[in-house]
C-alpha cells in the first residue's frame, strides 16, 4: 500500500461499494485498489466530499477505468465530466436505503452517513464545516455512532458523544483525541479495514 497526502475510502454496504473521495493521485489510488483486490469496474458510486485536489486528484484516472458510475458531488467539478451520471447534492439526501448525504454544509463539504446496527457512521473528507454542524445534520438519519475521516481542526471535546473515532488525513489534534478517547479511537491509514 502507498500512502499520500489526500483521502480516499471504499465504503462497502451490503452489496453496494461506494468510493468516497479519490485521493490526490490516480496512479496511487488504482495501485492501492489492485493491492486490495478491489476491481474499480465493479464500483457503481463515487462520492466526493469537497472539490479540493487532495480529494479529487484521482478522479480523472478512475473515470478512465470506469465512467459508468453515479458521481455524487457537492458542487461543479471539471474532473467529473466523463461520469455517466452526475448528481449535485445541496441538501440532506437519501442516496439509497440506509445511505445518506448531509448535503453541502457551510458552502463547501458533504459527508456520507451510513446506517449500521450500532447507529450512523459518518465518513468525512476534511470536516471543514464545524463538527457540531456535521453531527447535527447526520443525527437526522439516526443516532450517530462514529466518525471516520479527516477531522481538520475539530475540537476533541466535540467528539465526546461518539463511540467510534477514526481520525485520518488532515486531523490536527490526533494525539489529543487518542489520549482523550483511547477506548473509542481507531488508527486509520492506507489499507486500514474497519468492520462495523
Amino acid at each position: 500500500m502507498q500512502s499520500d497526502w489526500g483521502f480516499s475510502a471504499l465504503i462497502q454496504v451490503e452489496k453496494r461499494d461506494i468510493l468516497f473521495d479519490t485521493g490526490a493521485d490516480g496512479r496511487i489510488l488504482l495501485s492501492n485498489m489492485k493491492n486490495l483486490k478491489v476491481n474499480p469496474k465493479e464500483i457503481e458510486d463515487v462520492f466526493i466530499s469537497h472539490p479540493h485536489w487532495d480529494h479529487t486528484g484521482g478522479l480523472s484516472s478512475f473515470l478512465k477505468v470506469n465512467n459508468k458510475v453515479k458521481l455524487w458531488i457537492p458542487s461543479y467539478l471539471p474532473e467529473a465530466k466523463n461520469a455517466r451520471k452526475i448528481i449535485e447534492v445541496k441538501k440532506p439526501t437519501k442516496l439509497y436505503e440506509g445511505i445518506y448525504s448531509t448535503g453541502k454544509l457551510d458552502g463547501i463539504e458533504q459527508s456520507l452517513c451510513v446506517e449500521t446496527e450500532k447507529g450512523i457512521v459518518t465518513i468525512v473528507g476534511c470536516s471543514h464545516p464545524r463538527m457540531e454542524h456535521i453531527l447535527q445534520v447526520a443525527s437526522q438519519f439516526g443516532k450517530v455512532y462514529g466518525i471516520i475521516g479527516g477531522l481538520h481542526g475539530t475540537s476533541p471535546e466535540s467528539l465526546k458523544e461518539l463511540d467510534l473515532i477514526c481520525p485520518t488525513h488532515c486531523t490536527q489534534y490526533k494525539l489529543q483525541i487518542r489520549s482523550l478517547y483511547p477506548e473509542k479511537y481507531i488508527e486509520g491509514g492506507a489499507g486500514k479495514i474497519i468492520e462495523i
